[in-house]
């Protein structure tokens, strides 16, 4: 919302014009979307951070006839999701050893990219979701997706690439609208 319409408008409702301004409700709207943004953003650091820290669990199941176990011994195979320190890769090992085989790629720093990804995502999400200095954490995502998206296309991974593009254009559309972000805190930042 502009100064010099929310100005002019004034000046017309004062003049006695039944003219209503552009400004006029879409006050709440940009805040809802604000809101909107900010949440889908941590969310998406939070459990994409969370899901560094995934793995899977098997398991043998007897498997039940009737509802009673059955006399055979037939057991299922399955996996159990879950989530534990032991189970942490920032960097999955697959794009792991495609990055450490790119040339481009700083080796010295791979090791410290994957212990700090998944952390850093939860901090980042974390902070967006409860306001802390939005305007920083929604920059410090921006400048986290760009650094994934630089890697993505080391390994040409195009279609991890379009996606960290609609991450982007989120983030940048956040940061237009923060200065309707309410509920705040360090709201300058």
């Amino acid at each position: 919302m502009s100064k010099e319409c929310c100005s002019e408008s004034s000046q017309e409702v004062s003049a006695g014009s039944s003219q209503k301004s552009c400004c006029l409700g879409n006050g709440l709207a940009l805040v809802y979307g604000a809101w909107l943004l900010r949440l889908w953003l941590a969310v998406r650091a939070i459990q994409t951070g969370l899901e560094k820290f995934a793995g899977s669990k098997a398991s043998d199941q007897i498997v039940k006839v009737d509802g009673a176990l059955n006399e055979y011994g037939l057991t299922a195979a399955g996996s159990v999701k879950h989530y534990a320190m032991v189970n942490y890769h920032g960097v999955p090992e697959a794009l792991m050893k495609k990055f450490q085989a790119e040339p481009l790629m700083m080796k010295f720093a791979l090791p410290i990219y994957d212990k700090i990804l998944g952390p850093t995502l939860l901090i980042l999400g974390f902070t967006i979701l409860l306001g802390i200095a939005s305007r920083t954490s929604l920059f410090l995502l921006g400048l986290l997706y760009i650094s994934l998206t630089w890697g993505l296309i080391l390994i040409k991974q195009d279609d991890g690439v379009s996606w960290l593009g609609v991450h982007m254009i989120l983030v940048v559309m956040a940061l237009a609208l923060a200065e309707h972000n309410r509920f705040t805190i360090l709201k300058k930042w």
